[in-house]
């Protein structure tokens, strides 16, 4: 006798209406997000009239896709993404490798005084950087590198008290364990830090080295403190020189801001798994 096909037991998938309104809250809000952002890369295909027309013109008509290749020529935006990226290189390097050498001494090193000297440092996180820049400037111009990228680089490579911060949470739920295990075979704390910790905490290395490379691909007040020479500009001041005293050509600044966001979408798109693994790890502690 042939045994009895068994039968596979389907589930009837049921919706919940709570379920349905969350979606919805969430569709709304990523819409009211995104908004700003279609808004700019639909204006940077509008002619002047049309980004001023009431009521107002969502869909260009025509296409001026002269826009992009207009906005490249009027300034020089090469040399501005060149030295965007060669900022943003160095400050994420010397950041993940700063931050993540205080993270360890925080998290794994007894000191005295050690959670006192934490506290102090996350509470620079509360001190805007507005109120540091007339200091800064003094300092920059006494070692002479005003209207140089020393002085956008240096003060952000050394020091970012949320990179310590999130380092440490993660650096915080590695067992003890595996530290003793190298220390019995005879390796010294530099050792244990490069090839113990390190390898551990690439997820957290790669959330914050994203979250560091757009703030500063994005900042713009530094920059236009400490910069004059034009050849010197990143690229969000570059897309300043576009408004004028009496006039802004906004589709040609438009064309520039949706080309300036390139890199940064790229960036999140091949990284966003890594970005939502570090932070989501980041509270685990052993």
């Amino acid at each position: 006798m042939k045994s009895p096909t068994p039968r596979v037991s389907r589930k009837k998938v049921q919706i919940k209406p709570a379920g349905i309104i969350l979606h919805i809250v969430l569709f709304i809000g990523a819409l009211l997000f995104a908004g700003p952002f279609i808004w700019m890369a639909l204006s940077s295909l509008k002619s002047f009239e049309q980004i001023f027309a009431v009521p107002p013109v969502w869909i260009p008509d025509p296409f001026v896709w002269e826009n992009f290749t207009n906005s490249l020529a009027a300034m020089p935006f090469g040399k501005a993404y060149f030295n965007s990226f060669y900022i943003s290189a160095i400050v994420v390097f010397c950041q993940l490798l700063t931050c993540s050498m205080a993270a360890y001494a925080f998290a794994k090193i007894k000191f005295p005084g050690s959670n006192v000297l934490f506290i102090g440092f996350l509470a620079t996180m509360m001190v805007p950087m507005q109120v540091t820049l007339i200091p800064l400037y003094i300092i920059m111009d006494a070692i002479g590198w005003v209207n140089t990228h020393l002085s956008i680089i240096v003060p952000n490579a050394l020091f970012n008290a949320f990179g310590v911060f999130l380092l440490r949470q993660f650096i915080m739920g590695i067992p003890k364990e595996m530290e003793e295990a190298a220390v019995v075979d005879g390796a010294n704390p530099l050792f244990i830090f490069f090839k113990v910790i390190l390898p551990l905490i690439k997820p957290a290395l790669s959330a914050f080295g994203i979250f560091s490379f757009i703030g500063i691909w994005n900042n713009f007040i530094q920059p236009l403190t400490f910069l004059s020479d034009q050849d010197l500009f990143t690229v969000p001041l570059m897309l300043s020189t576009f408004k004028g005293l009496y006039v802004t050509d906004w589709p040609l600044m438009m064309a520039g801001a949706t080309i300036s966001v390139v890199p940064i979408l790229i960036v999140y798109i091949f990284a966003q798994r890594q970005i939502i693994e570090g932070i989501a790890l980041t509270g685990v502690k052993g």
